[in-house]
């Protein structure tokens, strides 16, 4: 059973679409234990608690130091016995400690076909912008593991969609949201059925 903490800082549609493919029975047998934000008007805290999920308000500036703010996030994440963390729109780089604690047990998901429109500063329509002006004829969303630097972590799945002649940022970024919408429940249901395997060389290998 996954355990799953999801983080996140903004309204929370990835986070709703993971919510209902469990509750539909498309994800089976997993369950969102928390949900955990750095702002505290997220719309993800409040999708949480009409769901009756536990949904806390954990911000940096509540803590003394950066240890103390991930020792407190461990503490969190010990008490609802998470062994599973999904990143929904999180906005802020999640500590070392953390990544090691939960080796190959942190998804994000990316709007763009990394490693292509990756790295730090690349988030929310910045990346469209920079697909569109690179003038890529596809762009898409990857869902890939957390190490310790953005958006390299080993790749899980991707999803491609053509770019339009009339496409802008706000356009592309609603076409890939939906995508979004379908492969990040998808991941977490390969993971949940424990159809992924990482090796030593950091591959990921999917069996069906």
């Amino acid at each position: 059973m996954l355990n799953i903490a999801v983080f996140a800082s903004g309204k929370g549609s990835n986070f709703k679409a993971i919510l209902d493919a469990i509750n539909s029975g498309q994800i089976r047998n997993a369950r969102v234990a928390v949900v955990i934000s750095n702002n505290s008007g997220a719309g993800a805290l409040v999708i949480g608690r009409e769901y009756g999920i536990p949904a806390l308000h954990m911000s940096r500036i509540k803590f003394e130091s950066d240890e103390s703010f991930a020792t407190g996030i461990q503490s969190v994440l010990s008490s609802y016995k998470v062994n599973f963390i999904v990143l929904a729109g999180y906005m802020k780089k999640i500590d070392p400690s953390i990544i090691r604690a939960y080796k190959n047990k942190i998804l994000n998901i990316h709007p763009a076909l990394l490693p292509k429109f990756g790295g730090q500063g690349m988030y929310g329509l910045r990346v469209h912008e920079a697909v569109l002006g690179a003038r890529e004829k596809e762009s898409g969303a990857t869902v890939h593991l957390v190490d310790e630097e953005y958006d390299r972590g080993p790749i899980v799945l991707q999803k491609r969609i053509r770019i339009d002649n009339g496409d802008t940022p706000e356009s592309l970024a609603a076409k890939v949201l939906e995508i979004e919408h379908e492969i990040y429940p998808e991941a977490i249901r390969l993971f949940a059925e424990g159809n992924i395997r990482i090796d030593n060389h950091k591959q990921v290998t999917i069996s069906r």
